[in-house]
């Protein structure tokens, strides 16, 4: 199985939802993974977000790059400009490539407000995501399941 690791400043939305959207929409192939440049806490909009969509994170926890010095990993995907800039080249990984999106933690306005941005990155994620990692890490002959639907 294929192995992929997000990376974010603090592990608590963006790569959080990625991990969250990867390991249910392509569960069987690829493995995520996520981590921050330094740890926080998994944001609890982010956990309701993805709770809208069936996909259950409250188990998952923030975690710091350091965890994963020792594994390896076919991709790995900075998700913000901050973490591409702080990273260091991460020499467990056989690619590195950035994909950025706002941070929705950065929101302001009404909690409706909030969680529409919080929405907005997370339905970006999960369709800009899925399909790349497809191509990036699975289109080496293997059979390719259309559209978002979770693999049976």
């Amino acid at each position: 199985m294929k192995k992929v690791l997000f990376l974010c400043t603090e592990n608590s939305c963006r790569s959080q939802m990625a991990e969250g959207i990867i390991n249910y929409y392509l569960s069987g192939e690829i493995q995520a993974f996520s981590a921050g440049v330094r740890a926080s806490r998994v944001n609890p909009r982010a956990i309701q977000v993805m709770a809208e969509i069936g996909i259950n994170i409250s188990n998952q926890r923030s975690k710091s790059l350091d965890e994963f010095r020792d594994d390896r990993f076919d991709l790995a995907v900075t998700l913000c400009d901050q973490a591409q800039k702080e990273c260091p080249i991460f020499l467990a990984a056989d690619r590195l490539i950035h994909v950025g999106f706002p941070d929705p933690a950065q929101a302001t306005g009404t909690e409706a407000e909030i969680m529409t941005e919080f929405r907005r990155v997370r339905d970006a994620i999960r369709q800009q995501m899925v399909p790349l990692l497809r191509k990036e890490l699975l289109e080496s002959g293997t059979e390719r399941h259309d559209g978002l639907k979770k693999p049976s």
